[in-house]
C-alpha cells in the first residue's frame, strides 16, 4: 500500500502561481510514474502532467508551457509548479502514482482560480 498526501492548493487569482506537493509513503523505487490529475464540476477526471522515475514527463496540451512537474525522489515527492493560472485551471488536483504495489491516489487538493 502507498499513502500519498497532497498540500499546496488554495485560491488564486487569475495569472498567479500555486504550488502543488505529493509526498508517497514507499521509496521512490518501488515507484515508476507519479503524476497529477485534475477534475473539474461537472467534468471528467483528466490528465495534467507526469513523470517517470528516468525524468521523462508528459504535459496535457492546455497547461505546457504554464505548470511544470519535477519529482525529488530523495524525499519520495512530486511537485506541480502552476504558473499563469487560468479560471478554467479551478479544479480538484489529484496525486497519482505508480508502483510495484499498484495505482494509487491522492484524497485531492482544490484548486481554485478567480477571474
Amino acid at each position: 500500500q502507498v499513502q500519498l498526501v497532497e498540500s499546496g492548493g488554495g485560491l488564486v487569482q487569475a495569472g498567479g502561481s500555486l504550488r502543488l506537493s505529493c509526498a508517497a509513503s514507499k521509496s521512490s523505487f518501488s515507484i515508476n510514474v507519479m503524476g497529477w490529475y485534475r477534475q473539474a464540476p461537472g467534468k471528467q477526471r483528466e490528465l495534467v502532467a507526469t513523470i517517470t522515475s528516468g525524468g521523462s514527463t508528459r504535459y496535457a496540451d492546455s497547461v505546457k508551457d504554464r505548470f511544470t512537474i519535477s519529482r525529488d525522489n530523495a524525499k519520495n515527492t512530486v511537485y506541480l509548479q502552476m504558473n499563469s493560472l487560468h479560471p478554467e485551471d479551478t479544479a480538484v488536483y489529484y496525486c497519482y502514482v505508480s508502483s510495484i504495489f499498484g495505482n494509487y491516489w491522492g484524497q485531492g487538493t482544490q484548486v481554485t482560480v478567480s477571474a
